[in-house]
């Protein structure tokens, strides 16, 4: 059941980044089906002779990157999607450091050619933290084809499996409101201006000469009669001649 729900929500979280404590290896393995073990950075050179290696984007292939600047032990992804000729969809593990803590999975992120001759040899990666293309141009070994490429579910399957041992730590927390900013109080919206015009006030004069006609109305309506008290309608009874 774990790797079933484990399973499910990948599926459902595109583009999200899972913190799941992994390094790029295993998952790049788990999403290809490329049988290669140790450090990124060899993957080119092991997959020599065992699989296909080129500079063309295949959907299941390895994204190969030698070590740069402070990625000394390379990097490796899976290619999840072809958008263009300088666009490619890829997912990945312990790429970004999101909220100070390395290991994330990300899926179903850009990276893009930028090299002159679009041939793959240099790429920007997306970078979640800044939700932007990273600035970085990444120099690339070429992409390593599987012998047989993995259906979604085969795909899916051994990425549960390779977690379904895990203890998954908590996403970072949400940044925390400044004091400073809880303590405004809230801003009240200004009132428009069209809806001002729209209505209208009364004058101190208006309002007086309504006061004066009310009470002149008031002096010429006739004063309400008298009502009979039941005594006097008594002795009139009483003075009505018996037959």
């Amino acid at each position: 059941m774990k790797a079933l729900f484990l399973s499910l929500l990948l599926v459902a979280t595109p583009a999200a980044a899972l913190n799941e404590g992994l390094q790029c290896v295993p998952y790049a393995r788990a999403l290809s089906g490329v049988s290669i073990y140790g450090d990124a950075h060899t993957w080119w050179g092991q997959a020599e002779g065992k699989y296909a290696r080129g500079n063309e984007p295949e959907i299941g292939a390895v994204l190969a990157f030698p070590p740069h600047g402070n990625m000394r032990l390379g990097h490796v992804a899976a290619v999840r999607r072809i958008v263009d000729d300088r666009t490619i969809i890829i997912s990945h593990a312990n790429w970004s450091t999101i909220g100070g803590v390395r290991g994330h999975i990300e899926e179903d992120v850009r990276a893009v050619d930028v090299s002159e001759a679009n041939d793959w040899s240099r790429v920007r990666v997306w970078y979640t933290p800044n939700e932007a293309l990273g600035s970085t141009e990444w120099p690339v070994h070429g992409f390593i084809y599987p012998k047989k490429r993995r259906s979604e579910a085969e795909a899916r399957k051994a990425v549960a499996m390779l977690l379904k041992d895990r203890t998954i730590p908590d996403l970072p927390s949400a940044a925390p409101v400044r004091m400073a900013e809880a303590a405004m109080p809230p801003i009240k919206p200004a009132t428009s201006t069209a809806k001002a015009k729209a209505g209208f006030g009364l004058s101190g004069d208006l309002l007086k000469d309504i006061d004066r006609k009310a009470a002149k109305e008031m002096k010429t309506v006739p004063a309400p009669a008298k009502p009979v008290r039941l005594a006097s309608v008594e002795k009139l009874i009483a003075k009505l001649p018996k037959s």
